[in-house]
């Protein structure tokens, strides 16, 4: 049975990419796993140097009249199988905007694909027909936040989303969690923070994971060197947390 993923925050520049590319890496080692990148940034995507040219997309998977298996978008790249974004996505989402049926084109398209043990989805940061998506597919939600005021903005409005696709498409989807990133707890600040999240989570029938991800230098060096954190720097603080993280996840 496939379990999928999705990483979800409308706020930009909070680590979505670094924990889903991470994530899948080490899910990778676990079972058979498959990114896919659902943002039109298409930063995944690079990560894992996907091509999309003279090459089947997500866009086309979820605009194609004769409903394009996932499959044949897939690419077997060293980092992992990835389905890879296109800037053409950002149409997509006019294109299937008030379409009832292609809110269901993700869900459909992963329920036909079978052989995963899981899958990761990485997201734009923003509220749309193409995260409606995502999250309909899904079997859990991961919110990545960081232990600053601006981050927690928002929170609400992206629970709100997550509560009405629930009642009306997937009740069956869980919030796994708030991931803390890029954090450090020295500050009193990001401390007051942390505890006031903690909280909201409680308000939000959910939990701040207990691992935190510190922020590393070696997470900017691998997304230039276009490689996995796990393979980049596999003993760096950041990847250490991330492994911590995604046991505390799964379970085991």
């Amino acid at each position: 049975m496939t379990v999928t993923y999705v990483v979800a925050n409308q706020k930009g520049g909070i680590g979505k990419t670094t924990t889903a590319t991470t994530l899948a890496g080490i899910l990778g080692k676990k079972g058979k796993t498959l990114l896919i990148d659902a943002d039109p940034q298409g930063n995944s995507s690079a990560t894992y140097q996907a091509k999309i040219e003279d090459q089947a997309t997500l866009y086309d998977v979820m605009v194609d009249s004769d409903m394009l298996p996932l499959e044949d978008a897939i690419q077997h790249m060293p980092n992992g199988d990835i389905v890879a974004s296109d800037p053409l996505l950002s149409k997509a989402e006019k294109m299937l905007d008030g379409d009832v049926e292609g809110l269901y084109r993700l869900k459909d398209a992963i329920e036909e694909l079978g052989g995963y043990d899981y899958i990761v989805i990485d997201t734009a940061p923003s509220l749309n027909v193409i995260l409606y998506n995502c999250l309909i597919a899904a079997d859990e939600v991961i919110i990545p936040v960081m232990a600053d005021a601006y981050s927690m903005q928002g929170l609400q409005q992206l629970y709100n989303t997550i509560k009405a696709v629930q009642r009306r498409q997937n009740p069956a989807l869980k919030i796994a969690g708030l991931l803390l990133v890029k954090f450090s707890g020295r500050s009193n600040l990001e401390k007051t923070v942390e505890k006031e999240l903690e909280q909201q989570a409680q308000e939000l029938g959910t939990k701040v994971f207990k691992t935190a991800i510190r922020e590393c230098i070696k997470t900017k060096e691998a997304q230039r060197a276009k490689q996995l954190l796990s393979d980049y720097a596999p003993n760096c603080t950041s990847m250490q947390d991330y492994q911590a993280f995604a046991e505390e996840l799964i379970g085991k």
